[in-house]
């Protein structure tokens, strides 16, 4: 830090250099990210609520209001009255509340290293949480659809198990796993089920509306505990916005930990100083959108995907991975490795991410990519390929 002060417009400027190196999502060319460009009535909602703290909520009743409405919402979005939860970073925070609340369950009744069954597709956020917990993992092998195997599940069940993962929207090919079945096996055998949808959550409610065919991931599963659910993803939400949404509100509980000098007594959350604005913001923007206007968003980045799928299967020495349920889409090519595609497309500005299991080129197409965008990227990956 500097001795004296130095001048507003001196370090606007400079704040604008470092702006200028930032990729940016009006590109088109961010093919890597869940997250997007937000929405300006979100913006503008965050703006208005920018200096709350809902760690100190008695101070901000109204904001504080708006995440009781906003989680609530999101519990009906998810088949669930009496939602129990709250508006937090992201999916990570989320999953780390709900594996938190796993283990203090898992903790009244057993001595044991509680074990936790996930998937290999897990988001990498579950590597932070083993080591934070101490966690076991105990990996369930995926199908050939690279779903969970179900028929894998009971025969990994023992009396540490302290809970399941399930994903609705894998990090890496955006697939649905079986959840209707995997509920069944961790209520029969009262296990606590986690369900990650931080990126399904916003997407599959408005796939379902107004829609006979049903894709049933969530509160409806009755051996669901408790869900992610991101809206700085599809819901259009500045980050950061992510939500955690348990089924009981003795879950939550299970998190309460005195605050005597603040305006309530106690917290729930994984944070203490939180900013109210993310809440505001997805306030406004479910307001703003309702059911309908989300419909379209998400059925829009549905058809996208479809046309990119298309294509890209259609390109010699293109083979996609798995035909997209939401709005992923991962391929390999056969004369080039993944790493060194990855790099090539980067030369013209492309910025795409790699998938770990499977080893391929990633792309999201979230609202923010257009079919022009990928009409370019299809055009330039065929240059890199000198197809």
């Amino acid at each position: 830090m500097r001795e004296k002060g130095r001048k507003k417009e001196d370090i606007f400027r400079d704040l604008s250099n470092f702006q200028d190196l930032d990729m940016n999502f009006d590109s088109g060319k961010i093919l890597s990210s869940m997250c997007t460009k937000p929405d300006p009535v979100g913006m503008e909602a965050y703006k208005m609520f920018i200096e709350t703290n809902l760690g100190d909520e008695g101070l901000f009743k109204g904001t504080s209001m708006m995440e009781q409405e906003v989680v609530s919402s999101l519990g009906k979005l998810l088949n669930l009255d009496n939602a129990a939860g709250h508006i937090v970073t992201g999916g990570t925070e989320a999953n780390i509340m709900a594996m938190a609340t796993a283990k203090y369950l898992f903790e009244e009744e057993h001595d044991g290293v509680p074990e936790l069954i996930l998937p290999k597709s897990a988001h990498f956020s579950f590597k932070k949480i083993l080591s934070m917990f101490s966690i076991k993992p105990v990996y369930v092998p995926l199908n050939d659809d690279y779903k969970i195997d179900v028929s894998k599940l009971e025969d990994l069940i023992t009396d540490n198990t302290m809970a399941m993962l399930a994903i609705a929207g894998t990090t890496e090919l955006g697939l649905i796993d079986d959840i209707p079945s995997i509920s069944k096996i961790a209520k029969s055998n009262h296990i606590y089920l986690h369900v990650d949808a931080a990126l399904g959550g916003f997407m599959i409610p408005f796939l379902n509306y107004k829609n006979n065919n049903q894709i049933n991931f969530d509160f409806k599963c009755k051996g669901v505990s408790s869900m992610t659910i991101d809206p700085h993803k599809m819901g259009l939400a500045p980050v950061p916005s992510g939500g955690i949404i348990f089924r009981k509100k003795k879950y939550l509980e299970k998190l309460a930990v005195k605050t005597p000098y603040l305006t309530k007594d106690k917290q729930t959350t994984i944070v203490g100083t939180r900013t109210g604005a993310s809440t505001a913001a997805t306030w406004a923007l479910l307001n703003y959108y309702g059911m309908d206007g989300y419909k379209k968003i998400v059925l829009d980045a549905i058809s996208l995907t479809e046309y990119t799928y298309n294509k890209l299967r259609n390109m010699n020495h293109v083979n996609v991975i798995h035909k997209p349920e939401l709005n992923l889409v991962s391929f390999i090519v056969d004369n080039m490795d993944v790493d060194t595609l990855q790099e090539e497309l980067k030369y013209y500005g492309w910025q795409v991410s790699v998938a770990e299991y499977p080893h391929a080129i990633r792309l999201v197409l979230m609202p923010h990519v257009k079919k022009q965008h990928i009409d370019q990227f299809i055009i330039d990956l065929k240059k890199v390929l000198s197809l």
